[in-house]
């Protein structure tokens, strides 16, 4: 086998609706995401080896902490332990791209990449069945990043039902260079939680035209999480701000739980140009423009 490459493309959470904490101290959640195209995301090569491995490089390296306990090993470990210790050994080299603690799935996508990986080095539906087995277990986003299409996350954030209609959607992504961790932001929204999870209505059925369903988007969900990484972090609000000061912005919010922001546009373009300008204005944010639901 020569050497395999999967991208981990930035997980977008388009709503999130969060309901009340619940005796194990999770969430139920409602969610719409989507995905990066393949210039939002992380790299992951494999090859065969002795034994499983990690090496971290890119811009992000030193945010992921130590590779002994990244989401990639956790998931080549999963795997090898549900086959019985048989699973042929791996040598993992991760490209850092996406800034961590960010709202934007990075160690989760990496996570279902190596799965990908996994699946493509020793072939199967046994081995995709143990891969969609396992990434549920690994955390609440890596189902959703495994299958890595536009859909519904549910449950903790465990079930995933893809929407094959969602249009792509050109977006300018800002992260302002703050680690939001997810769990404190859920502590304090649990201070002033709901009773149940906010209502989430059924996807338009116009959804496939760009500009009708961002306003149905505007119109009919929200971030749960928004109101509470703000309060925490000032920087979110900033970004917010900046965002929404940038001419053609459609829908604007914030991704999981923060602090990465999105803005939607209609066009590619527009978002290019509009982060041309951000980038101008604020040289040490993270600042990309892409095409969500793109290839």
């Amino acid at each position: 086998m020569s050497q395999l490459q999967e991208f981990a493309p930035a997980k977008i959470n388009l709503s999130l609706h969060v309901g009340p904490p619940k005796e194990n101290g999770r969430h139920d959640l409602i969610s719409l995401v989507t995905f990066c195209d393949q210039d939002v995301a992380d790299t992951i090569t494999a090859e065969p080896a002795s034994l499983f491995s990690l090496a971290v490089d890119g811009p992000y390296a030193n945010q992921s902490g130590p590779a002994k306990d990244n989401l990639v090993l956790q998931a080549a470990r999963a795997m090898n332990d549900a086959r019985d210790g048989n699973a042929p050994p791996l040598a993992f080299r991760l490209q850092k791209n996406l800034p961590c603690a960010a709202g934007i799935g990075g160690g989760s996508a990496d996570a279902a990449a190596a799965l990908r990986l996994i699946i493509r080095a020793h072939g199967g539906d046994r081995v995709q069945a143990l891969a969609e087995t396992i990434a549920p277990l690994l955390g609440g986003d890596v189902l959703a990043c495994l299958i890595n299409l536009p859909g519904f996350m549910t449950g903790e954030g465990d079930v995933f039902e893809p929407v094959l209609s969602v249009p792509k959607l050109p977006a300018l992504l800002v992260n302002p260079g703050v680690d939001c961790p997810t769990g404190p932001v859920f502590r304090a929204y649990d201070e002033g939680a709901p009773s149940q999870i906010p209502e989430h209505p059924p996807l338009p059925d116009n959804r496939t035209a760009t500009r009708a369903f961002q306003t149905w988007l505007n119109e009919n969900t929200s971030n749960s999480l928004q109101s509470s990484a703000m309060s925490m972090h000032p920087e979110i609000t900033k970004t917010l701000a900046a965002l929404q000061a940038l001419p053609g912005v459609r829908t604007l919010r914030m991704s999981g739980s923060g602090a990465t922001c999105f803005a939607l546009f209609d066009s590619l373009e527009t978002a290019s140009e509009a982060a041309r300008r951000l980038s101008l204005q604020h040289s040490d944010w993270w600042v990309r423009a892409t095409l969500l639901g793109g290839a």
